[in-house]
């Protein structure tokens, strides 16, 4: 088998014969490298220069002609932007910092005896679920101060049937109602939901191929009523429809858990909805209207009694 021979960038050259001791009595910032083998067959030369930059210099700096200059500065663009996107990140974490201390010594500190007794126990009066939205924060449009409200939030501030399952909003429903004892229940929709935007756009015979549609799928019935009882209207009118029936949906379905339905009926429990809308920045809350035996009137809507709107 043919044995290719190395291609030197120098005055020296090493035949097959050429002894290793005689390797290492060539200059060594002189010393031939080999070159990388094509498809071909052949060797391609390759040209290094190993070079000091002082006669103490500590280290070597390698030089290569073939190397891509193109691909060392998109490197050095990587690493700016890596660093850049750190520096934000810690501007962001530095902000969040300040807020966090902001809250020590305005209202930790101020209200010491408070945040102690909490650090004891919690008898919130509200269990609000509310929408994961980052534009609906309960507590910032509510008030709710630290102990007043126990809060779980998802996609569209549904609440799923007992048989639909287990998820985090029952097993909350389950903690809050049957051991922290809350009073009230009050689920918040609100305007431009995303959630119930993908409710109403799902096609009844497509599989669920995302999470999103296996959770919005709790509010169906929502966007059937929805569906035949403003046909008429534009899809966007259709959404800010269904937001708002899906909160009487949810309500509903609250009464599928026992322990609810018999807590409300016992009168120690109220259920109530609540919409805000932050285009127009205004809120509505009802309550369920409880009649056992009766929760839906001819026409497909709830019972609802204590309308009031916030404007």
């Amino acid at each position: 088998m043919a044995v290719l021979a190395p291609t030197s960038v120098s005055k020296y050259s090493i035949s097959n014969s050429s002894s290793s001791s005689d390797f290492h009595r060539i200059p060594f910032n002189t010393r031939p490298i080999f070159g990388s083998k094509l498809k071909s067959g052949k060797v391609q030369p390759t040209q290094l220069r190993l070079l000091t930059t002082s006669d103490n210099c500590p280290g070597l700096t390698v030089k290569a002609s073939r190397e891509s200059l193109g691909i060392t500065e998109q490197h050095k663009n990587i690493k700016l932007e890596r660093v850049a996107e750190t520096d934000d990140r810690s501007e962001l974490f530095e902000d969040m910092k300040q807020r966090f201390l902001d809250f020590k010594n305005h209202k930790y500190m101020e209200n010491l005896e408070h945040y102690q007794n909490l650090a004891k126990g919690q008898a919130p009066k509200f269990m609000v679920i509310s929408c994961a939205d980052s534009r609906v924060c309960p507590s910032t449009i509510l008030g709710f101060q630290p102990g007043e409200a126990f809060i779980v939030r998802n996609i569209a501030n549904l609440v799923p049937s007992l048989e639909s399952g287990p998820s985090e909003t029952n097993a909350a429903l389950e903690f809050s109602v049957n051991s922290l004892k809350v009073e009230n229940i009050l689920v918040v929709g609100h305007s431009c939901c995303g959630g119930i935007r993908a409710l109403m756009s799902m096609d009844d015979e497509i599989e669920k191929s995302s999470f999103i549609q296996n959770w919005v799928v709790v509010g169906k019935d929502a966007r059937s009523w929805t569906k035949a009882a403003a046909s008429t209207l534009s899809f966007d009118q259709q959404c800010k429809h269904c937001e708002k029936e899906s909160i009487n949906r949810s309500l509903l379905n609250l009464l599928t858990y026992p322990w609810i339905e018999e807590k409300v009926k016992q009168g120690v429990l109220a259920v109530h909805g609540g919409y805000y809308d932050f285009v127009e920045c205004t809120f509505e809350k009802w309550t369920l209207d409880y009649k056992e035996g009766n929760l839906k009137e001819k026409h497909g809507r709830i019972s609802v009694k204590n309308h009031l709107f916030w404007s």
